[in-house]
């Protein structure tokens, strides 16, 4: 498995175990009868994201000591498929923008303008991960 591959599984895991713990400590504050977007959530956003960075930082050292082939070199395969990903994860940004400007103009709560930024970002390394793995998976065919 190239050392790229690697990298976006480590992505891919660490996003998703970091978005279900946002979602469980957000749904675990909430109150029954009281709005979801009375629910505090800056605090757990700004650790669960922190916590996803350093954990993600920390994985990519623990797989480049533990197999270092190919950690330090990239090839020409491996620049067009992190290109490659790159430009499918970013249409969730740019969806998440837009998303978050439309729900400002209507005036929204700051917590669904703030989930659905946060959710697209989320979305956007799943997408560009999931990219990488499949292009490493089942071949890259540039368009």
């Amino acid at each position: 498995m190239a050392f790229e591959e690697k990298r976006a599984w480590i992505m891919v895991l660490v996003t998703v175990a970091s978005y279900a713990a946002y979602l469980a400590v957000v749904l675990r504050r909430h109150e029954g009868a009281a709005p979801l977007a009375q629910t505090s959530y800056a605090s757990p956003l700004l650790w669960t994201v922190g916590a996803a960075i350093v954990t993600q930082i920390a994985l990519n050292i623990t797989v480049a000591i533990v197999s270092p082939e190919g950690a330090n070199t990239k090839d020409q395969r491996d620049r067009e498929i992190h290109r490659f990903g790159m430009y499918i994860g970013q249409s969730f940004i740019v969806i998440g923008g837009v998303t978050g400007l439309a729900l400002a103009m209507v005036r929204a709560d700051q917590f669904w303008i703030a989930n659905a930024i946060y959710l697209a970002f989320v979305l956007s390394a799943i997408l560009s991960s999931t990219a990488k793995i499949v292009a490493y998976r089942l071949g890259f065919h540039p368009w």
